[in-house]
């Protein structure tokens, strides 16, 4: 298979869920599209090194992690997205899912990350870690203060309810 042949293959296996980690992130699809083809454009500039990794998907999701928050640094990531959320994606509890997501983009872009990473994408906190460049400790640190506040926030949605 030739490197045009297999990076197209590799590219078809994982964009989706690049995507849909990066709506996670960015909470707009337009952007996470964005975000996902700069992903890959990088991936494949790099291909014949980023190939020989152990874990594609892994180094992948590593790649639009570092490309999420390098767009959450420039300035022109502070526009605002107007509009409604696409529903893609969100088969069995859409509402609770619209909640969680209302929360997630409460937290810090580097903290969503990390709860992204742990609990959305399933990483370890080493995996997680290294996605980051970050130590082992900030991840655990910081998951833990993330869960704190997201708890805090659902809570004070769930009263809204009944208020």
């Amino acid at each position: 298979m030739n490197h045009d042949e297999d990076f197209t293959e590799f590219a078809g296996a994982c964009a989706e869920r690049l995507r849909t980690t990066a709506f996670m992130l960015c909470r707009d699809w337009h952007l996470a599209q964005d975000l996902t083809q700069s992903t890959l454009t990088k991936l494949y500039l790099g291909w014949r090194r980023v190939r020989q990794a152990d874990n594609l998907p892994a180094y992948a999701q590593k790649v639009l992690v570092r490309v999420y928050l390098d767009h959450r640094r420039r300035r022109s990531s502070t526009e605002a997205v107007v509009g409604a959320v696409h529903e893609q994606g969100y088969r069995h509890h859409p509402d609770l899912r619209l909640t969680m997501l209302d929360a997630l983009a409460q937290l810090p872009p580097r903290d969503r990350a990390i709860v992204i990473l742990r609990y959305f994408e399933d990483l370890s906190v080493e995996q997680v870690a290294d996605a980051l460049d970050v130590p082992a400790s900030v991840v655990k640190t910081q998951t833990r203060r993330s869960l704190e506040r997201l708890r805090g926030l659902l809570a004070a949605d769930q009263l809204a309810l009944f208020a």
